[in-house]
């Protein structure tokens, strides 16, 4: 497969070695790069869990990569444990910021294949071998000086680099920043709008005296009005008779009308 333009450290050392012959030698544990121009020129492998022998593959050396494995051609130097740890390497070294106080250290590198430059450095504040530790990317000018097992910066904090990579901690810290502030500014909003309807004129003004007199006048004159009509109707309803009533005897009906008086 096509080799990407950049690769993390971490990437290429967790993978195991094999060769264009098809043979395993080992998983990679430790980077080979000349410091002082933060170049990387290779890496070494662990060809067997026993033993102090190591295998040293220059980078140009690199074909391909799988999920599990790095893929080589030609042959490696073989070299002793000794030797290794006397290369010289940044990685892990003890990050300082502008007092010279420890405050993380650098934990991975990013790597430009072709070349083998270091684009940037990844920070890490706690140990960096913790999973899902969170990681701030270290760009070179940012570097005042370095020194075996040092580098020296002007930071303040970390919280002067950007954040590469977040852990379950602090995501859930940035994430909680964000809600209280979103709740700030909607808190805020509501506050606005109650002042400025507050500060707004009432619908209905207040009526002066005199208004407020004729407006109490036309109501009383309309409940007149409105009673005088109801006892209106009452009477003509009541000037009918019932037709199953008895007729009043004080009226003279059409029988008794009719009737002979002689009789």
């Amino acid at each position: 497969m096509a080799l990407p333009e950049q690769l993390l450290l971490s990437e290429l050392l967790r993978r195991r070695v094999r060769c264009d012959q098809g043979l395993d030698h080992g998983a990679g544990f430790q980077v080979w790069m000349h410091p002082p121009v933060h170049r990387v020129l290779g890496w070494v492998s662990k060809p067997s869990a026993f033993g102090s022998r190591r295998l040293v593959w220059r980078l140009n050396q690199l074909r391909g990569l799988t999920d599990l494995e790095v893929l080589v051609q030609g042959e490696p130097a073989e070299t002793e444990q000794d030797v290794v740890e006397r290369l010289p390497n940044l990685i892990e070294a003890v990050v300082l910021d502008r007092r010279q106080q420890p405050i993380g250290s650098l934990a991975d590198a990013a790597i430009e294949l072709r070349t083998g430059r270091i684009r940037h450095y990844l920070v890490s504040r706690s140990d960096p071998r913790l999973p899902g530790s969170s990681r701030w990317r270290l760009s070179l000018d940012r570097l005042v000086d370095q020194q075996p097992g040092q580098v020296f910066t002007a930071l303040e904090s970390l919280d002067d680099l950007p954040l590469a990579r977040a852990s379950v901690r602090q995501e859930f810290l940035r994430r909680s920043r964000r809600w209280r502030d979103q709740m700030q500014e909607a808190g805020s909003r509501v506050e606005e709008r109650l002042e400025g309807w507050l500060e707004e004129p009432p619908w209905n003004e207040p009526l002066d005296d005199s208004s407020q007199a004729d407006a109490w006048e036309e109501e009383e004159e309309a409940f007149l009005r409105d009673s005088s009509d109801q006892r209106l109707e009452s009477e003509i309803w009541d000037g009918w008779s019932d037709p199953d009533a008895p007729a009043d005897r004080g009226w003279p009906t059409e029988l008794e009308d009719s009737r002979d008086p002689w009789v």
